[in-house]
């Protein structure tokens, strides 16, 4: 009898689970966060942040662009007010007039050191609030703020009109290599 006591003591203390140890779960913990740290750096979260503002401003140009040509093809071929009052003659250096999209009538250019085409003077905005009206934009878009934060009297994006009728709409700022820019064909 006491030879089966002891056995089945024997077999109680061996059925005893064991768990992680405080080391253990420190060291699973550690590896977890450099992995972690590792992945956060090289996906760039900034850089991603970046591309997504400078693709904004690219389809917020394509629009703008498109909204003038359909308005001026359901109005036989003439520009919206604003647009046709441009100035298309080049300024004093023979630069075309750079005007800011906005509804601003003065600091147009305050924001010319952020922007890649100057624009020509403080009162040069073109309003394009009419294409919303129209119904060809929801609103006139604004772009996302990078260097500059914009609003609705200079919105960082620009446009040009040539004597031929081009426009070009361009953003202002851009985070990555190249500048969104669009040009209507003739």
């Amino acid at each position: 009898m006491f030879i089966g006591n002891c056995n089945r003591f024997t077999l109680f203390t061996m059925k005893k689970e064991r768990g992680f140890t405080l080391i253990e779960l420190l060291i699973v913990i550690a590896i977890i966060a450099v992995l972690a740290g590792v992945v956060f750096v090289a996906l760039n979260p900034l850089k991603r942040f970046q591309d997504a503002r400078d693709s904004r401003r690219s389809a917020d140009v394509e629009s703008i662009l498109s909204a003038i040509k359909v308005q001026q093809v359901d109005n036989q071929g003439n520009f919206l007010t604003s647009i046709r009052d441009a100035t298309t003659s080049p300024d004093s250096l023979g630069n075309p007039v750079i005007y800011m999209i906005g509804v601003g009538t003065t600091g147009c250019n305050t924001d010319n050191a952020d922007c890649r085409s100057d624009v020509a003077s403080s009162g040069a905005c073109v309003n394009l609030a009419g294409l919303s009206t129209g119904g060809y934009l929801g609103s006139v878009p604004i772009s996302p703020a990078g260097a500059v934060t914009w609003d609705a009297s200079t919105t960082g994006y620009t446009l040009e009109k040539l004597t031929n009728g081009i426009i070009t709409i361009r953003a202002c700022e851009n985070e990555g290599a190249t500048t969104p820019e669009i040009q209507s064909s003739k």
